[in-house]
């Protein structure tokens, strides 16, 4: 999958990661979440945006946006890297589910209107 575009605008790739924090780690997940964004600014060719939800007590989603497929496998072979990288995922006790997807209905920095939600 690479960026495209449809009649509805441009394609981007969301890599969506849902893993497993004890409790007791999530304010640790918390304070390295803004290290790892600078981290993946720095040094990840086509990463846009990112946004993470907590589920419930101990699970959470991570929504990553990226220009490709083929800049999220990039990424991906990096693995942790960088300081900021390795201390967001230290908390992380497990992996749940990993998946790639497309999206066009809403591009990460884009307004959306009243108009454009049908």
């Amino acid at each position: 999958m690479t960026t495209g575009t449809t009649a509805t605008g441009t394609t981007t790739t969301v890599e969506l990661t849902r893993f497993k924090v004890p409790a007791d780690r999530a304010d640790e997940l918390l304070q390295a979440r803004p290290a790892m964004i600078a981290d993946f600014r720095a040094d990840r060719e086509g990463f846009l945006d990112a946004q993470l939800i907590r589920v419930d007590d101990e699970t959470w989603l991570d929504v990553v946006w990226w220009r490709s497929s083929e800049d999220f496998a990039a990424s991906r072979e990096k693995g942790a890297n960088l300081p900021g990288i390795k201390a967001f995922f230290a908390p992380i006790a497990e992996l749940v589910s990993a998946e790639e997807g497309v999206t066009s209905d809403h591009i990460p920095g884009r307004e959306i209107s009243p108009t454009t939600v049908r």
